[in-house]
């Protein structure tokens, strides 16, 4: 046993009793929080704007500051460009993330300072929650790989400017460094497949014990592996004991993945965005992820349902409810402020609050009215692939189909299989009889004779990766959208249908 296995485990029993003490009561946290941005934004041009002075609690900040996108806080983020101080946090941003959004162009996210800690701190309290209750930390002493965006950064007014994932490389703790894969020049390689055969090449005789990176993207380099080494992961790694990941649902890629192992690792998901960490699993007993209410960001809540209406409410972490599907807004000590972040979720349980992510307030179908998101899709999938556990799934997402050459609209679902289903039309038919299951004003319409039964159309085992090649955002922290209300990503997919 190493160094770093054997401190990890009293350092891990610390960060875990201290966790438990915000976890538990998260609102007491919030709300001393909640007092110290205020003071540090009433320093700033946003909060003069806005009043921050005559802020005295919950109801006065939402009465000053309303919810908006990047678009929203985009005239504040073009004076941080210009070099402006003191914008929307003290001082400038220590870095800005650089994103490319689908309705904002690129978008440059603060970084201060003050917000580090919450990117670099809780993915290391995530590891360290795991350490603590499985007992397991001699993966610590071996080799971990990262797959990410490339760590180069440019300058914009002095400022470090880059992917979250190359900033984050950055400021990896030292004492991880030195078993990081892959090497720096190679993590700067910018076109995703050279990449990716470049970290094959560079740790297929590593003592490797962890990886982290997004699903999909993860499944590309161990089947490039696969292909050169001729066996299984595991055979090519003994020591691989688990896989960290984030930003999409692990189920639609586990079968596969574990397949291609060889055999069934521990995980842990994380829930780390361009605006800030905001979840992280916390033990492999519960669902759910534990929200952060104690790093830096004062939560607000909004329900998805009552999003676009003026009326709607913002809540805090103390005000949710288990089950119900929320969009999640932000106010940070990177200079967010009433900041929606597009993505939604549903809390599994309160005390402590821990959360599952539905989708994006962006991304549903609701062509018909049925309002269709992100979970119920997954969940669907999910349950007609375990009804047909011969089925491999590489990617899919869904789309509606509006004036269908025959018969009546329906959503389509293309969907690249590694291993098709037996029979493709009886998977069909339990698709769609689970998405009548999970989303009733499907099911109306289904019923009502306004919508015919979904179709799926195959499409071949390599379409995603060459869809997000052709534009521009193959690997990395990129995802494909699982829905949309819109025929603009099916129609890309037309040429990579299955003859």
């Amino acid at each position: 046993m190493g160094i770093r296995s054997i401190l990890s485990k009293p350092i891990a029993k610390w960060i875990v009793y201290d966790q438990k003490k915000w976890a538990l009561n998260p609102g007491k946290f919030q709300s001393n929080l909640f007092r110290k941005l205020i003071k540090s934004g009433s320093k700033t041009q946003f909060g003069r704007d806005h009043q921050f002075n005559e802020i005295r609690n919950h109801t006065d900040f939402t009465q000053r500051v309303p919810i908006r996108d990047y678009e929203g806080l985009k005239p504040y983020i073009n004076e941080i460009l210009k070099g402006k101080k003191d914008v929307l946090w003290p001082g400038q941003p220590a870095y800005l993330a650089k994103t490319s959004g689908t309705t904002s162009g690129v978008k440059y996210i603060p970084i201060t300072k003050d917000s580090i800690p919450n990117h670099i701190n809780s993915a290391r309290n995530a590891l360290l929650s795991y350490v603590n209750e499985t007992g397991k930390s001699t993966f610590l002493d071996k080799k971990l790989i990262f797959l990410s965006g490339s760590p180069t950064l440019t300058y914009t007014s002095g400022i470090p400017t880059g992917r979250l994932s190359g900033i984050v490389n950055h400021l990896i703790p030292t004492y991880l460094k030195s078993n990081q894969l892959p090497s720096y020049p190679t993590n700067c390689l910018e076109d995703w497949e050279q990449k990716v055969d470049q970290i094959v090449l560079e740790t297929e005789n590593k003592d490797l014990s962890l990886i982290s990176g997004i699903p999909p993207w993860v499944q590309m380099y161990f089947d490039k592996l696969v292909s050169r080494k001729g066996k299984s992961i595991k055979d090519v790694f003994p020591n691989f004991s688990l896989f960290v990941y984030g930003g999409v649902s692990f189920d639609p890629y586990q079968k596969k993945l574990y397949e291609t192992i060889g055999k069934t690792i521990d995980s842990i998901e994380t829930y780390p965005a361009s605006e800030g960490f905001i979840a992280y699993q916390d033990s492999q007993a519960s669902k759910g992820l534990l929200l952060l209410s104690n790093s830096g960001i004062f939560f607000e809540f909004v329900a998805a349902s009552d999003f676009f209406n003026e009326s709607r409410k913002r809540l805090t972490l103390e005000e949710v409810e288990i089950g119900v599907n929320y969009a999640v807004v932000l106010n940070s000590n990177a200079g967010l402020w009433g900041y929606a972040i597009g993505d939604t979720v549903k809390f599994l349980s309160t005390y402590p609050h821990r959360i599952i992510v539905t989708g994006r307030i962006k991304h549903f179908i609701s062509a018909f009215g049925e309002h269709v998101i992100g979970e119920e899709v997954e969940k669907a999938m999910t349950l007609t692939c375990q009804k047909f556990p011969e089925t491999e799934l590489i990617e899919y997402t869904v789309a509606p189909q509006v004036t269908p050459t025959s018969g009546l609209p329906l959503h389509e679902w293309y969907i690249a299989f590694a291993q098709r289903p037996h029979d493709v039309s009886a998977f069909k038919k339990e698709l769609n009889l689970n998405m009548q299951q999970f989303n009733s004003y499907y099911d109306d319409l289904v019923k009502g004779a306004v919508l015919d039964p979904l179709q799926v159309v195959p499409l071949k085992g390599d379409a995603f990766i060459k869809y997000m090649k052709s534009i521009g955002k193959l690997g990395g922290q990129n995802k494909v959208p699982r829905l949309s209300n819109n025929r603009k990503i099916v129609e890309a997919l037309h040429p990579f249908k299955e003859k």
